[in-house]
Formats: structure tokens, C-alpha cells, sequence
């Protein structure tokens, strides 16, 4: 086996494999990740017991240094403290040694980053919405995961079983020649490894360091804009005017039919019931397992159609224009949220994001989630006001286009690439929308009521609306120096 150099050009990349452990091994792959486990709910509390002890202090009127210091959640923190009282702590002294260091160290780790994460989050320093405190992980809804960074990771030489610490040799349920070949080819080393338990399987996932060059697309100079929908999964309309059509596969709504079946054969056992402590049956267990196998073949065979969609057009194209689209709230409308999640709006964007970047090096453009796409004409750049959702056939009133609603939003989107500069302009940054000059597009002339005659009326002497009072005072709030508690 050739030595591993590290040389420019190198990726890090996931090679996942599923695992077919025996009784003993899944016994111990469970045990594993229950140390994981077990070592967070152990730092959450080490750290937070700190907090309610300088709160307890701080009512009976203790203040500066004479309160408790704040316990350190760090990393190298919380391993020295662990190791330390992992000897005489009840909830570890009779069982810590039968599983790696690697699975509380995982627990550890994941700790201090939600710690980190919170902290960021009070402080402003975060994006997206606020967390809160870190929480103990229940038992019941933990998902089985452990991680391990040191001692004998490897692929074993027959392309069939993986070694893993403390666990052993294992077998997979596939060929692991992918991984296999490139280390011994000294174009790969693997870094980690991390078991879970997912859909009803185990898998192991190898993060790799992968000597991997950029691939040409088929056609660099094209630009294909995609209008995700309902009724058919994505139309797709490039830069010459050809239109694509991508059914929607509904796998979901084809297995409607067998999930009602096992659905009510589960209903009819002796299920748990977490109020009177009843357990359930072995026959509601049996039953219960056929109904997450056939949710758990949903979910494979839609992330295999997104998949290959979209490798075919990260593959092909050298611009590809999306829509950033509110999916959070698209699925509060309680007569589309099953197709919608079924379609998995979210996730074809972020695999487009990640496939176009690291594989092959295209741009991504994401439209303003207020850009008009669908009503604005194709052929002349007419806008309308108004466009219902139930019209299906976009007619313009000024060139009189008639086309298809999808199919005109396609061709605009594929458009909007043409706008679009390299270097400083949107085209050249990755997941970046471009200015707009019309949020929507229309004139925004609504008609008066009598609450936007009050609004305008308030704006004009001066005053503020609740809402805005509200934002203001999150925005001192954000800018003031915040405690941890």
C-alpha cells in the first residue's frame, strides 16, 4: 500500500457502507452509542449544575466573586473532568470499560459544540434561528450514533468486512471497493469512522481525504433554470429554449394503499402507553417493524430519484438557476404538505449546492425567493399583477404568449443566468440570489382597507406598529451585552 502524501487537490468525502452485524455485535454497537449518550446527558449536567448553583447564590444575595465560577465546556475541559470522576460516578463505575474511549469522547464532543452553538446564538454571533440550552437526550429518541477518530480504523483487504475499535472485524452488506481501491492506490486516507443506526439498518461512514480533480461538464456554456412543483417533480428549461419535464414519482402516495394496511394491524395490538407504564406486545413490535419497513423503502427510493436527478444536471450543465423557496412555510397548506415534503424541495437544493461545487465546479444561482418567475412572461418581460395559483396556462396580455405556467417559469428562471455577472456579481458566488428591482414584480397596488388606512395614518404621525416596537426590542436585545444565563 502506497504512503499517503497530502498534496493540493484533496477533498474530504463520505464513503458510506451498511452493515450486517450478528447479535453480539449489534449488542455492542448499541452499547456503544448508549455511552455516547450517557457521557452528554453526564457533561450537560456537569456544565449546567454551575448555572443553577450561581442562580441559587445569587437569591440569597451573593454577588462578584464570591459566587461559583462558571464550569468550562470545552472540549479538553470536560474530557479531564469525565476522566476524573468516571471511576466513583455511579452511572458509569460498573460499566465504563466495556465500550471504546471514543464513545463518550463522542458524547463530550457533541456537548461542547451544543454549548458553543448556544452560546453563539445568545450572543448574536449565530445565524438562523435562536437555540436554547442544550437538553438531556431521552433514551427513548436518541438516534444511535458513535463516532471514532483513533485507533485501527480501516477497510479490510477483501472489500467485504470494516474494522472498527473495540468493535472488531464487521461485515457489510455491500463491496467497499470504492474506498478500498483509492487507499491502496495512496490517493485516499480515511480519517474517521462513524456508526449509526438508521432506517431500520446500521451503517458505517468513513470520512475520507480524496485526492479527486474536477470534472467537465457536458455542456459549460449552458444555463438550465429548474421550477420545482406539485404536480411534476421539476421542469427544466435551458438557455436554448429545450424543455424537460421530471414526473413526480410519488412514492409515497403509491405506498398510501399497503401503509393503511399495517397501520391498522398495528392499531389492533397492545401497544405502549407512556401514561399507565404499559409495555407493548410482541405482536404490536412485529407489526410496528412492518410498518417502519415500508416507510423506511419510501425514503430510500426518494433520496435515490433526487440523487440521480440531481447528479444528471450537476453533470450537465455549467450554471444551474434555482428558487429559494420557503418550504417551512409551503407545508403549513395541510392540501400540499404531503406531496411537498414527498418531493423534498429542501434537499434538492442543498445536493445541488454540494454536487455543482465540489464535483465539477458550476455556478449556482438562487433566485430572490420574490422574484416573479411565474409572472412574468418568457417572450416579452411583461409582469402580472396576479397569478393564481389553480391557473395552470400562463396567457400575456401584451404579446398574448400562451405556455404552460411551469414551463414559463423555467424558461425565466434559465434567463435570469443571462443577467448575471462572473467575479463580483451573483453568478460567480455560490448560493447567493440576485437584486431584484420589484420584490414581486407586480406594482403592489393593493386596495385600501381599513387597517392599512390606520397603518398609514400611524406611519405618517410618527408612530409604531406592535410589530415593529417588537423587532426594535429584539434588536437592543441582540446588541447589548448578553450573560450565558
Amino acid at each position: 500500500m502506497k504512503k499517503f502524501r497530502p498534496q493540493p487537490g484533496f477533498v474530504v468525502q463520505a464513503y458510506r457502507f451498511a452493515l450486517d452485524p450478528d447479535a453480539a455485535q449489534e449488542r455492542a454497537l448499541r452499547s456503544h452509542c448508549g455511552a455516547a449518550r450517557a457521557a452528554y446527558n453526564w457533561a450537560v449536567g456537569w456544565v449546567e449544575a454551575s448555572w443553577w448553583q450561581r442562580r441559587a447564590e445569587e437569591s440569597y444575595g451573593i454577588t462578584g466573586e464570591q459566587l461559583t465560577s462558571w464550569r468550562p465546556w470545552s472540549l479538553p475541559a470536560l474530557r479531564k473532568a469525565f476522566n476524573e470522576g468516571k471511576h466513583t460516578d455511579l452511572r458509569f463505575a460498573s460499566w465504563w470499560e466495556e465500550n471504546s474511549k471514543e464513545a463518550y469522547s463522542t458524547g463530550l464532543a457533541n456537548a461542547s459544540a451544543a454549548f458553543d452553538n448556544y452560546a453563539k446564538s445568545k450572543n448574536g454571533k449565530r445565524k438562523g434561528a435562536r437555540m436554547g440550552a442544550p437538553r438531556f437526550k431521552s433514551k427513548r429518541k436518541a438516534r444511535l450514533s458513535c463516532r471514532f477518530t483513533t485507533g485501527t480504523i480501516r477497510v479490510d483487504t477483501d472489500g467485504r468486512h470494516v474494522t472498527l475499535p473495540r468493535l472488531g472485524t464487521l461485515r457489510t452488506h455491500e463491496p467497499t471497493v470504492k474506498l478500498l481501491d483509492r487507499v491502496r492506490a495512496g490517493t485516499a486516507r480515511i480519517l474517521s469512522a462513524t456508526v449509526r443506526h438508521e432506517r431500520g439498518r446500521w451503517f458505517v461512514s468513513f470520512q475520507a481525504q480524496v485526492k479527486r480533480g474536477l470534472v467537465r461538464v457536458t455542456r459549460p456554456d449552458a444555463a438550465v433554470g429548474i421550477d420545482l412543483g406539485v404536480k411534476t417533480l421539476a421542469v427544466m428549461a435551458d438557455s436554448t429554449g429545450e424543455i424537460r419535464t421530471v414526473p413526480h414519482p410519488g412514492h409515497y402516495d403509491g405506498a398510501l394503499g399497503q401503509l393503511r394496511r399495517v397501520s391498522r394491524v398495528v392499531s389492533r395490538r397492545q401497544g405502549p402507553d407512556r401514561r399507565t407504564g404499559q409495555q407493548p406486545s410482541k405482536r404490536w413490535e412485529k407489526a410496528n417493524a412492518q410498518r417502519n419497513k415500508v416507510h423506511h423503502r419510501v425514503a430510500n427510493l426518494r433520496e435515490d430519484a433526487l440523487h440521480k436527478l440531481t447528479t444528471a444536471v450537476a453533470a450537465e450543465y455549467g450554471t444551474v438557476v434555482v428558487e429559494d423557496l420557503n418550504v417551512a412555510g409551503m407545508l403549513r397548506n395541510r392540501r400540499l404538505a404531503r406531496r411537498i415534503a414527498d418531493a423534498g424541495f429542501g434537499e434538492i437544493r442543498r445536493q445541488l449546492s454540494c454536487k455543482t461545487r465540489q464535483r465539477h465546479a458550476t455556478r449556482v444561482i438562487v433566485a430572490s425567493r420574490w422574484y416573479p418567475s411565474s409572472k412574468t412572461c418568457s417572450g416579452c418581460g411583461a409582469v402580472k399583477a396576479k397569478l393564481p395559483l389553480h391557473v395552470r396556462t400562463y396567457e400575456c396580455d401584451a404579446c398574448g404568449l400562451v405556455i404552460d405556467r411551469d414551463d414559463n417559469a423555467a424558461l425565466n428562471l434559465a434567463a435570469l443566468a443571462a443577467a448575471c455577472t462572473t467575479g463580483t456579481g451573483v453568478a460567480g458566488d455560490q448560493d447567493t440570489a440576485p437584486a431584484v428591482s420589484k420584490p414581486r414584480g407586480a406594482d403592489r397596488q393593493t386596495r385600501a382597507t381599513r387597517r392599512s388606512r390606520k397603518a398609514a395614518a400611524g406611519r405618517a404621525g410618527g408612530a409604531t406598529l406592535p410589530h415593529q416596537r417588537q423587532a426594535e426590542t429584539r434588536d437592543r436585545t441582540q446588541t447589548e451585552a448578553l450573560t450565558l444565563w
